[in-house]
């Protein structure tokens, strides 16, 4: 009997926690493999960009393909969130583009090219200066931390 009211002790207190700090993350899940959530708080051409390989034209062509004015997500239908779902399994986007991407920098770095040995050194592969700049692309952690 004590180690279930200990038990429900516990709960309590991370209801008081959760509740008294006020973080209220609302999302909406895209779904069908298309990857991610979109956040509900906002209009649907800005929650389309909190997908990775969205961006603004993208998103901008989205809604208006869809037909649908820019409003709140929490204030769409199901049959708009479901069009919303068949339009965007048409793109590459989330964890999709993010394995092609990975592949293809996996197939340079196989075949030894120059843009895969830059790849593999960490080094800018697309012709940048590399005596002044790239700072945040060389810079390589040493034993106190980074360069």
């Amino acid at each position: 009997m004590l180690g279930l009211h200990n038990a429900t002790n516990v709960v309590v207190r991370l209801r008081q926690n959760l509740s008294a700090w006020g973080v209220r993350a609302q999302n909406i899940n895209i779904g069908g493999g298309v990857g991610g959530e979109i956040p509900d708080q906002k209009r649907l051409q800005y929650a389309l960009q909190h997908i990775h390989g969205i961006g603004r034209s993208k998103a901008h062509h989205i809604v208006c393909e869809l037909g649908v004015e820019n409003k709140y997500v929490r204030d769409l239908s199901k049959r708009e969130l479901y069009s919303l779902r068949e339009l965007l399994s048409k793109y590459l986007i989330g964890n999709d583009l993010k394995k092609c991407v990975e592949r293809d920098v996996g197939r340079l770095v196989g075949i030894q090219c120059y843009r895969g040995i830059r790849h593999v050194d960490g080094l800018p592969c697309r012709g940048q200066r590399t005596h002044t700049n790239a700072r945040t692309r060389k810079s390589r952690p040493t034993w106190r931390g980074t360069r």
